[in-house]
């Protein structure tokens, strides 16, 4: 079951919820503790919580029990104005939490769920002519990071005039719609290292092969990579991960060396992009 959650304040994740419940004829439920709204149908629960999403630790308490994957439906916001539709893992690779979760702490990835969405996501926006749009992974940032079940988020970016736009919100419910009728897909689950905060090339490849990400540690943030680090990205997964991607150009030699020393021990393909 797919626990699908949004903030009530924000208008991405109202917007594209509203879309869901009428596509899905989702009806009204009393399965969430807590929550300003409350949709099941099929195998998915809907629900919308006040607070924001960065905070959403409580959804394993507030959630039915045989939820197996959080999905949270928010905004994304970007001083560049990247309009955008992006899907990301949670988590915080350094010793702040500056915007939810813990210090140093990584929430659950899928990769899996999060790659058909974003697939899903590129099929709607190439079939929507929206080419000012970018379809991107995100690397792994903020919070929820403490929730005991997988988590993947799907934003709008990335101003209000794109959080509110009814086509946007049609975009992310079609691939929400899309995943949850898909049959099971074989890819391969990676971790990425280095790009940017999208990181378009680890992008680009899960696009064009079945390679799917979980966590992704951005160029910005190497300065926390260490063994410690990559045993995190690696076992905060729902999926046993087999490889690790590098952006090359993204990347020190001292990064690289140590990245091959861990895999060497770990019996890991190394790919450079």
């Amino acid at each position: 079951m797919f626990g699908i959650a949004y903030s009530t304040n924000d208008p991405a994740g109202a917007g594209i919820a509203k879309v869901l419940r009428d596509k899905l004829g989702l009806s009204e439920s009393y399965v969430c503790e807590n929550s300003e709204t409350c949709f099941q149908g099929g195998n998915i629960v809907l629900a919308g919580f006040r607070e924001d999403v960065i905070y959403f630790d409580f959804l394993g308490e507030r959630m039915p029990s045989e939820v197996e994957t959080y999905i949270v439906l928010s905004r994304h916001s970007s001083e560049a104005g990247v309009k955008s539709y992006t899907v990301h893992h949670t988590g915080n690779f350094g010793g702040d939490a500056q915007y939810g979760g813990s210090p140093g702490e990584l929430g659950i990835s899928s990769p899996r769920v999060s790659w058909l969405i974003l697939r899903a996501l590129y099929d709607s926006w190439r079939a929507g002519n929206r080419a000012e749009y970018e379809v991107s992974y995100e690397a792994t940032h903020h919070g929820p990071t403490s929730l005991s079940k997988p988590l993947v988020f799907v934003e709008i970016g990335s101003s209000i005039d794109e959080w509110r736009d009814p086509f946007n919100h049609h975009v992310i419910a079609s691939s929400i719609v899309k995943l949850l009728g898909s049959k099971p897909d074989d890819c391969k689950p990676v971790i990425g290292i280095g790009g940017g905060h999208y990181p378009r090339k680890h992008t680009e490849l899960a696009l064009k092969e079945n390679v799917c990400y979980g966590h992704i540690i951005p160029k910005y943030a190497l300065q926390y990579l260490s063994p410690e680090t990559l045993d995190k990205m690696m076992s905060r997964s729902d999926v046993d991960i087999k490889g690790i991607v590098v952006e090359k150009k993204g990347t020190r030699a001292e990064h690289r060396s140590l990245i091959e020393e861990y895999a060497n021990k770990r019996g890991l393909e190394v790919r450079y992009v």
